[in-house]
């Protein structure tokens, strides 16, 4: 077992420093060469991402309304760890946080000035960017991470299995066969997929700290800032995961809670309340009437530019983080029963990101085109150049600026967490050590690749990369199903009744 952990954990050391190394000395060969995978995956492969996705939906719901729906994540007789609003603070915070702060206000101005159909910065147009936003960030992202996260959960803590993705297919290899090459592969895809997919969203914040100390501070945006920002962080991360999930983690993501509730609060209070709430009202309906029909909308004859750039990019992203989040899910939702999970999992985070939207899409497009012109020039701008429009804008911008750097925490916390378990067999308690290792070089691949400028290419790379994932979730799915029609203790349980 101990020459596995080691070849998982060197193999995988090697891979990333490879990477790195060349999307540094040859940064425009490396371009390319993702560039021309994700481009070629995007061209032939599009519609089946459009299809593992609606797949993930569908598998969820219909496990969570059947039999197997009151199955717990553990023993019979398991207690759920963590309280609902720890658990949901704890998944948000690890699942898109950053991401809802960086896009909250940008995305939903992109389709305002850029729409399908409808003349750009019309009230169609802001309908379509208001359903648009919810769609990319609403169930479809959540229920991807539930499989892999259900089906993690349910083998570590019902089965006792090692927290490894490589787990979840024990039905179909047997446990034999997750220790061989195939099992390794997969878990060697898992820890790329995860540092990969942090360090991009790691320098992706960075460079939007840096743009809001800029707005708030006058403090000038350049390499030693941001060299400097990377290192506060780091430090504060490393804090966080060496002081474990019960107190780092938990403490930061019920902070993130509070703070995201406290901005979008007085975003709703100083901005255009009803229109807030008109647009979160109408944009949910929208979405749900368009639900399947934008799930599977790909032109057989027409222009997939705009579904390739944006909706199976999205989709593609998911699942690219899906090991990562779905591995740091599972582990926190011992004891929750199948249904209770895939709710929890699914909709209230969806039903959160809903209300982010439909409150800073609504104040950026209150002002205008003009105005969404200039803020989405540059992408880390866009939330305050809106917010310097409306009353007590620097103070909203400010608790932004806070709400980024501790959500920068939790995800890279969450992600050295979850990387120490990947890397040692699925520990659920990882050794300080190797949480420290995988941190310093987290840090060190999203700082490289900032100066670089390879961090969107990093981005593409990755998630070129993790294209194998979307069948190694398909698969994971009916190994699970598998798995639950043979769950002996359900199974005498349900004979008891009887």
């Amino acid at each position: 077992m101990g020459i596995r952990k080691n070849s998982v954990f060197n193999i995988s050391l090697f891979i990333v420093f490879s990477i790195v190394i060349w999307g540094i000395i040859l940064p425009d060969n490396f371009g390319n060469a993702c560039n021309g995978l994700f481009n070629f995956l995007v061209d032939k492969f599009g519609w089946m991402y459009l299809l593992a996705m609606f797949f993930f939906v569908v598998f969820s719901v219909l496990v969570s309304f059947s039999k197997y729906g009151n199955i717990k994540l553990g023993s019979d007789d398991s207690k759920p760890e963590y309280s609902y609003i720890s658990w949901f603070a704890m998944l948000f915070s690890a699942g898109m946080g950053i991401g809802l702060v960086f896009w909250g206000v940008a995305e939903p101005l992109y389709h305002y000035l850029g729409p399908i159909g409808v003349d750009p910065g019309s009230s169609e147009a802001a309908n379509f960017a208001m359903k648009t936003s919810f769609f990319h960030w609403g169930i479809h992202p959540w229920a991807n991470y539930s499989i892999i996260g259900l089906a993690l959960a349910y083998f570590q803590f019902r089965k006792n299995a090692p927290g490894l993705i490589s787990s979840i297919f024990i039905p179909i290899l047997g446990e034999e066969g997750v220790k061989g090459p195939i099992g390794k592969f997969i878990d060697i895809l898992a820890i790329f997929a995860t540092v990969a997919g942090v360090a991009t969203s790691l320098g992706l914040g960075t460079l939007q700290i840096n743009s809001g100390l800029n707005y708030l501070f006058k403090i000038p945006i350049n390499t030693i800032v941001q060299i400097s920002i990377i290192a506060i962080v780091t430090v504060l991360f490393m804090i966080s995961a060496v002081t474990g999930l019960d107190r780092g983690i938990k403490w930061l993501s019920n902070v993130n809670l509070s703070l995201a509730t406290l901005l979008m609060i007085l975003a709703i209070i100083l901005g255009p309340t009803v229109k807030i709430i008109n647009s979160f009202t109408n944009g949910l309906g929208m979405y749900i009437n368009d639900f399947v029909r934008d799930s599977l909308n790909i032109e057989a004859f027409g222009d997939n530019s705009w579904i390739g750039g944006w909706r199976i990019f999205y989709w593609a992203w998911w699942i690219a983080w899906a090991p990562f989040v779905g591995t740091f899910i599972a582990r926190i939702s011992k004891g929750r029963t199948i249904r209770e999970f895939i709710t929890g999992v699914t909709l209230v985070p969806a039903l959160g990101s809903f209300l982010w939207f439909a409150t800073f899409g609504t104040l950026g497009m209150n002002l205008g085109t003009e105005v969404a012109a200039i803020a989405t020039e540059v992408t880390e701008t866009a939330f305050f150049v809106v917010m310097s429009h409306y009353p007590l804008g620097g103070l909203i911008s400010f608790v932004a600026v806070i709400l980024l750097c501790t959500f920068f925490v939790t995800s890279a916390d969450s992600a050295t967490f979850v990387l120490g378990m990947m890397s040692t067999d699925g520990n659920l308690n990882p050794s300080n050590s190797k949480k420290i290792i995988w941190g310093i070089i987290q840090s060190l691949l999203a700082l490289a690749l900032m100066l670089a400028g390879g961090l969107k290419t990093l981005q593409i790379g990755s998630i070129a990369a993790a294209f194998p994932f979307a069948i190694v979730m398909v698969v994971a799915c009916f190994s699970l199903y598998k798995a639950l029609k043979e769950d002996k203790g359900y199974i005498k349980s349900e004979e008891e009744k009887v």
